[in-house]
This record gives C-alpha cells, structure tokens and sequence, in this order.
C-alpha cells in the first residue's frame, strides 16, 4: 500500500485521496469474481452471500487435499485484482486527470466514496453490510501455523512489490514522474503527454493497491465492503509515505514498518495507556489524534521524511561526475 502511494504521490505528485477504491477492487476481486468463478465450478447457486459460505467450505477441503489448488486460488486473486484495481484507477482519473492537484485529490476522494457506498448497500456484489466468505489459499497448513505462514507470504509479496517499484521508477517513466511532479508545465514543454503519465501512474499504482486490497480478503478469509474504510486504506498509507520519505522506496517501507510497529503497541497496551494517561476517553481515540499530530508535525518540520529522497544517477550523469573527480 505505501508503495503504491509512493509510486503516484511520492513520484508523481498525484494526491490520490480515493486510495480506498483500488483497495475495495482487490476485495472485489475475491470475494466478486472468485466466488462467482468457483460457484460455477462447484455447481453451487444461489445468492453471493449464502453460497460463499458453500464455496467457502468445499474450496477448503479442495485446497487441503490438494494444496496446488491454494497457489492457484492465490495466483487467479492477484491476476484478477491488479486487473480490475488497473482498469478501475484508469477509468475514474479519466474525467479528472487534467484538474489541478486539490481538485484532482477531492474528486478522487469523491468518487472511492460513491464506490464504497454502493458495495456496501449492493447486497449483490459482494454481500453488502453483510459480507462473503472466501476459501482459505493456506487451508492445507495447520491453523497454528498459518499465520506464520501468511507472514511469509506478505513478506514476499512485498518484496517482489519493492522490487518492481525500484525497476520501474528507476527509468526515464520515473524521470518524468519527477518532472511532471515538480513542474508539469515544464514536462509538457519537453514533450511529455501529461494527462497519459497521470492515468498510467494510477493504473499501475491502483494494481498495486488492489493486490494488497486482495491479499487482506484472502488472509481475513471474508470481504465485507466496510473494511475498506477511507482512514485505515487512504490515509494512513499517505502517512506511512510521509512519515518514511516521499519519493524513496526504502523510506516508504520504513514508514510502513515503523507506523504498524507504532500502531500495534498502541492497540496491545490500549487499556494500560488510558490508565496512566488517565484518558477521560478510550485509547482507539487516542490512535486518530496521534496520528493526525504526528502528520503535521512532520508537514511542518520534516517535509522530506526520515529518509530523503535520492537524485537518479543515470550512466552518462555518473560518467560527468566520474570525470570530474578525475579533474578534481
């Protein structure tokens, strides 16, 4: 998620405030298009909501009989996801890719919450307010043991996700991000088709979002339209960006680790935090107000993270600077 703002924000300047939409496309992915796909395989009929629970159980014991089963089902959940999280950044920047970057991110916002909405109260998507089951890709591990297991698989994912954000960004497409970033006037006078970098960087940014929307679906083994909320899937990733170092990728993830970390002992030790700090309200409280001082404290004194961002040194920059030392 933090890369995947990184990538439009910290590269090229896009304030996504509708983040929470491609999220909302991996879940739809799976708990939309999966389901639909394994009901015609298993024969099941019905509506979406009671025959994923149907689903749900006879893809388990398929995927524990045969655990190749499970790699395909997580395989088929990515693919979909990226998909449909791509297509969807696309098709809803379109009418707003030439707006200016307050008008842009209000739009987008506009629009995560017009979808939320609408999967949320269609009980037909994915269940509505009441949700769909999916089967478990890790069925044939032992519960003990499964999250471990998913750790492992989150971990890499993600690393298989920094990696294509470092070959990606560290090219002339990550150049004019930058470029279009800085001053989009100028990349137009040298040729760049400004509206076309947007909408490709959200496409490929909301595909990325999406396959961690769908990753959250398949580990919680449920999609339910109100876990894709606009704080926990729009802004604290922003945060996580800002607070590690926009436009550096190693500076997102440590965003990344270091709010979760943060976030993690605030939630264990939540009741011990209201006791001493003597909270005439409760500690989930707490968490937003922390969070939203922690942002503009790093607006306003760290604007460039805890990990600045590094200037691109193509072959023939380092052969100038090289001869230059040679010179000095």
């Amino acid at each position: 998620m933090a890369l995947s703002v990184n990538i439009e924000y910290g590269y090229g300047g896009i304030p996504n405030f509708g983040r929470a939409l491609a999220v909302l496309m991996g879940g739809i992915a799976v708990g939309g298009l999966l389901n639909r796909l394994l009901m015609s395989y298993f024969n099941v009929s019905g509506g979406i909501v009671e025959a994923s629970g149907q689903v749900k159980s006879m893809g388990n014991e398929l995927v524990a009989a045969h655990p190749v089963w499970g790699l395909l089902l997580l395989v088929l959940s990515m693919v979909f996801a990226a998909a449909l999280g791509g297509a969807a950044g696309a098709l809803f920047i379109l009418p707003s890719a030439k707006l200016s970057e307050d008008y842009l991110a209000i739009t987008l916002l506009a629009i995560s919450e017009v979808a939320f909405l609408a999967s949320n109260y269609n009980v037909g998507l994915i269940g509505g307010y009441y949700g769909v089951s999916v089967p478990d890709v890790l069925a044939f591990i032992p519960g003990g043991e499964r999250l471990a297991a998913f750790a492992a698989l989150s971990a890499a994912l993600a690393l298989g996700a920094y990696w294509l954000a470092e070959r990606l960004l560290n090219t002339p497409y990550g150049r004019a991000l930058r470029s279009m970033r800085e001053n989009d006037a100028v990349a137009k006078a040298y040729g760049k088709d400004v509206m076309k970098l947007r909408i490709k960087t959200v496409a490929v940014g909301s595909a990325m979002a999406a396959t961690a929307g769908a990753l959250y679906s398949l580990y919680s083994v449920n999609v339910i339209a109100t876990s894709f909320s606009r704080v926990e899937w729009t802004f604290y990733p922003i945060l996580m960006v800002l607070l590690g170092g926009a436009g550096n990728n190693l500076g997102a993830c440590l965003g990344a680790l270091l709010f979760v970390a943060f976030r993690i002992l605030l939630i264990t030790y939540k009741f011990e935090v209201t006791h001493i700090l003597r909270l005439p309200f409760e500690a989930v409280w707490l968490e937003y107000i922390l969070f939203g001082a922690v942002m503009l404290l790093i607006l306003m004194y760290r604007p460039m993270g805890l990990l600045r961002e590094k200037p691109i040194y193509t072959p023939p920059i380092k052969m100038v600077l090289e001869a230059r030392k040679r010179k000095a």
